[in-house]
């Protein structure tokens, strides 16, 4: 009997608005990067590449959407973002800054007059990330200081230690009327885009979660991305190919954050920086462990979503939503609807990079419990850098805590998430069981320690031994007792 026709596969044209016009591009393979299409196809190699990977932020470039308050900047990396990727938005380059007479751009001028270049393989990223600050804030009146010009060049490296002088310039920027944007006119060309809802498009893009469902029922063998920061790496590193994308970022549904009385629910849409922070207006110790997630660009573009399903053991967002109780929502769509089911997230994985999805299974949303009253929360990652590294150890732990009439703080219950120490992002139940219902004093310390530095047989890497890996579970533990009973502040950035 003869298979049925196979329905080849259409690649739809790429339009995006650049130098003040929107541009089309015809046969963009699906899987080509942003930093490729610049720098091969188009010869625009002021954005250069370097390592290829998401983590130096020499590539940065600026993108720009539309939403109902004028256009939102994002600083990325165009190494790991798909070409496809910023369909329907606007795009600046280091080379789109400075006016038709030479008149250099504010962020531009700064980093010369303050000596901001020194080799100058890394200025174009660095200038880039400046320049999404300056359209977010010193366009809008706003200053920058040195805490948010720190972050927001957290993705940039530079190899020849000029950093000081790049922070002065970024304290420095101050706004140009000459160089202000017509957001109005930039807005409109991209609403004047048509959608792209070819159902058989090499990479598409839904707009609605019914369109996603159904191009996940119709195509399962299709890649599934979101911000593509670590499926960007399977094409940058690993070389692989992907004929077929879906991608869920345009869905309207996924790119909310509902508020409601019992929990948050994060669309799988929804970027790790807007996600952390919603998560943080409520437990404000979330923001500092954010900042060391990942670096300003992967933090744009990288959505919690993505994160979780990707189901890496190191992934730093894991241990924190397990120790918080969430859940994810895993929707299909079967016999002519949607359909749905709630899954524990620490139920989710099978094994490593491994999970309960079916293949024509999405992960829409996670459910995050809003804080209770007696809650205490210390969440930790371990890394050899401080900032922008994947972490060797990731603990978290949401303790309820209740004060006797006598004193002593007694653990109604407890909740510990960790990464790093299996082939899964993991939940330390031994170690729960351990606590819960005793004393919060350091005999049950001792115990609790114990246990956890054996609930777990992390293995050797580069980053780590399994001993250390160990001992440091431990080391954690102690560190949130310490704090969680008012006896020392131990977090570094207690410190500034």
């Amino acid at each position: 009997m003869s298979s049925p026709p196979v329905t080849p596969l259409v690649v739809a044209p790429l339009r995006f608005w650049h130098r003040g016009a929107v541009v089309q591009l015809g046969n963009v393979p699906p899987d080509r990067t942003l930093l490729a299409l610049l720098r091969e196809d188009l010869h625009l190699r002021a954005t250069k590449e370097a390592c290829a990977a998401g983590d130096c932020g020499a590539c940065t470039v600026v993108l720009a959407e539309a939403d109902p308050s004028g256009l939102r900047y994002r600083a990325v990396n165009s190494c790991i973002k798909p070409a496809h990727a910023i369909d329907g938005q606007a795009l600046w380059t280091a080379t789109d800054l400075a006016l038709a007479d030479g008149t250099l751009h504010p962020v531009q001028q700064a980093m010369l007059e303050h000596h901001g270049s020194q080799c100058g393989f890394c200025t174009p990223g660095f200038v880039m990330s400046l320049f999404g600050l300056y359209q977010r804030r010193v366009a809008c009146g706003d200053a920058v200081d040195r805490h948010s010009a720190q972050e927001v060049l957290s993705g940039n490296l530079c190899r020849c230690t000029g950093y000081r002088p790049i922070l002065d310039a970024a304290c420095a920027l101050q706004a140009d009327a000459r160089h202000a944007l017509d957001e109005t006119a930039i807005a409109q060309a991209l609403a004047a885009l048509p959608p792209r809802d070819a159902p058989n498009a090499a990479y598409q893009l839904p707009r609605s979660l019914d369109a996603l469902l159904q191009a996940r029922a119709a195509q399962p063998q299709a890649q599934l991305i979101a911000g593509a920061t670590d499926a960007g790496l399977w094409i940058t590193q690993h070389l692989q190919a992907m004929p077929q994308i879906i991608d869920l970022t345009r869905v309207a549904e996924l790119r909310r954050i509902e508020i409601h009385p019992q929990h948050i629910a994060i669309g799988a849409a929804v970027s790790l920086q807007d996600a952390f922070d919603a998560l943080a207006a409520e437990r404000p110790c979330i923001r500092a462990w954010a900042q060391r997630f990942a670096g300003w660009p992967i933090r744009q573009s990288g959505t919690l979503g993505g994160n979780v399903a990707n189901g890496s053991p190191i992934g730093d967002s894991m241990p924190l939503l397990i120790a918080l109780g969430a859940q994810t929502i895993l929707m299909a769509w079967r016999d002519g609807r949607a359909v749905h089911r709630h899954v524990p997230l620490e139920d989710l994985y099978t094994g490593y990079r491994r999970h309960v999805m079916a293949r024509d299974e999405v992960l829409a949303w996670i459910v995050v419990p809003r804080p209770q009253a007696g809650e205490w929360l210390g969440v930790y990652k371990v890394s050899k850098r401080m900032e922008d590294d994947i972490s060797a150890v990731c603990l978290a732990l949401q303790l309820q805590l209740d004060t006797e009439a006598s004193g002593p703080l007694r653990v109604r219950q407890a909740r510990i998430g960790a990464g790093g120490v299996a082939a899964t992002p993991a939940r330390a139940r031994q170690t729960e069981d351990r606590l819960n219902g005793q004393h919060w004093d350091a005999q049950t310390l001792q115990q609790a320690q114990s246990t956890l530095e054996n609930e777990f047989h992390p293995i050797d890497d580069l980053r780590a031994s399994g001993h250390y890996r160990r001992r440091v579970l431990g080391a954690l533990l102690e560190r949130a007792w310490r704090e969680s009973t008012g006896q020392s502040e131990v977090r570094l950035e207690a410190l500034a």
